[in-house]
Order: structure tokens, then sequence, then C-alpha cells
């Protein structure tokens, strides 16, 4: 451990451990060994570190000179084996996060300037490219690819060995490769308590948006006045509206298609 690292109380840190001088480790987070943490990183309280993963190395970006940019960890989180978080860099926000609660399994890969929201799964060795973002509560499968600069919504799910070019609406889940947008995560919405009516009035607006015939954006019109009063379809119509750079994954073809997905 580097002097200058800040340890906070009940903190663990195994054997074979490496932890830099510009390092905040908060109280009972442990470092079970074999566990590189460098850069100015934090590692939020409660958090778990298993062997071989790192935080806060240079970002894979040959335009980064080795400017103080950041890395942040949630607490309670879990970083399993072979898991590479990498920080900021300056041409972008400057810190990747990974929120609170979260489970990265074995190989995942978190890019510079990703944000990651709190409560979310990534299966084993998924991939995420620079400035990915993505919601709450939302579960990635196994083996998926995400490029870079694509948001995914929260509480969506994307299918294992998913490959991922642009952004997918929050409780939409997709799958293929490369992914197109398969229905609604009605599973995870009923599992977070979300009533039947709430449910049905966002799987309304999701049909008529992604089901329906004619242009798109008058799609999308006729659902805002249709059912945009409803909480669930306001915040999917507000991340349709934010500027993206990659755009939004649509839905297959509409007799390959099902309105929800599991």
């Amino acid at each position: 451990m580097a002097e200058g690292a800040t340890i906070g109380e009940n903190v663990t840190i195994g054997p074979w451990c490496s932890v830099g001088r510009d390092v905040v480790i908060e109280d009972g987070v442990t470092l079970i060994s074999h566990v590189v943490a460098d850069g100015h990183t934090r590692i939020g309280a409660g958090a778990i570190m298993y062997p071989f993963s790192t935080i806060g190395m240079a970002p894979q970006d040959l335009k980064y000179k080795g400017e103080p940019t950041r890395c942040e960890l949630g607490a309670n989180s879990q970083v399993r084996e072979h898991v590479t978080i990498h920080r900021g860099t300056v041409t972008g926000t400057g810190v990747t996060k990974v929120g609170e609660s979260c489970l990265l399994m074995a190989g995942v890969h978190v890019a510079h300037d990703c944000a990651i929201g709190r409560s979310v799964v990534v299966a084993n060795n998924v991939l995420m490219g620079g400035h990915v973002t993505i919601g709450d509560n939302a579960v990635i499968g196994g083996g998926a690819a995400i490029h870079q600069f694509t948001r995914i919504g929260r509480a969506a799910m994307i299918g294992g060995m998913a490959g991922v070019e642009a952004d997918v609406i929050p409780f939409g889940a997709v799958v293929g490769n490369r992914a197109h947008l398969a229905g609604l995560n009605v599973v995870g919405l009923k599992r977070r308590g979300y009533e039947r009516a709430q449910i049905h009035a966002v799987r309304a607006a999701f049909r008529l948006m992604f089901r329906g015939e004619g242009v798109f954006s008058e799609r999308v019109e006729e659902a805002r006045a249709t059912y945009g009063h409803e909480a669930l379809v306001a915040e999917l119509l507000a991340f349709i509206d934010t500027p993206s750079k990659r755009g939004l994954i649509r839905a297959a073809a509409p007799d390959d298609a099902e309105d929800d997905a599991t």
C-alpha cells in the first residue's frame, strides 16, 4: 500500500494487493487478494473486490496523457474476478462511475467514462466501450458487447451475447447480434412493484411507438398525447427525447416480434 492512501475503518486488504497513493477506501471494504486499485479512485463502503480485479488503471485511449482523472465504485458493490474498471478521460466526463449495490461478474470490462447506475447486474464477460451509460436496475446478459456512447435505460434487459450498437429504451429488452428490441422487461417491472395499470400503459405506448405503422416521430407524438401523463411512459419519452450519438435500437419485424420479453 502506497503512502498517502486513505483507508477507512474495518477494511480488509488481503495478500498481494496494490493500493495507490491517491486511492480512498471507505469503511468496511474488502480486497480479497491480488487486487490493484490505482489513480484517483474511491471505493465505497462495504464494497468487495475479488482476486485479480483492477480499478482506476489508465484508460485504453491513445489520447490519454496521464491526466488525474477519476474512478468511483459505489457502496456495497461486488466486483468479481478479472474485472477491469478504467478511470475517465479529459475528453469525456473525467470520471468512470459504478453505482451502489452493483454486481459485476467475472471478466467484465468497464471502459473509461462509463456511468453505471445503482443495483445493476452485469453478467460474465460483458464488454463496454467508453462513455457507456447504464440506468438503475438494468441487467446485462453474459458476453454482451456494448458500443461506445451507447445509453441503456433504467430496468432494461440485455440478452446474452447481444451486440448493442444503439440506445436501449428504459424497460426495454433486446436480443441478438446485432441486437434488436424484442419487447418490454415486464417481469422486471413486476418485480419492482409497479401496478398492473402502470404496466399496461407503458405496454400500450410501446406497441404504438415500436409496433405501429407510419413515421416513428409521429407515433411518438401520438403516444405522448395519449399516454404521456403516465409516469413510466413519461420516463420512456424523456429518454427518447434526449439527444443521442447512437440513435435507438428498434424492434424486429412485426411477424418475428413479441410484445414482452422476460
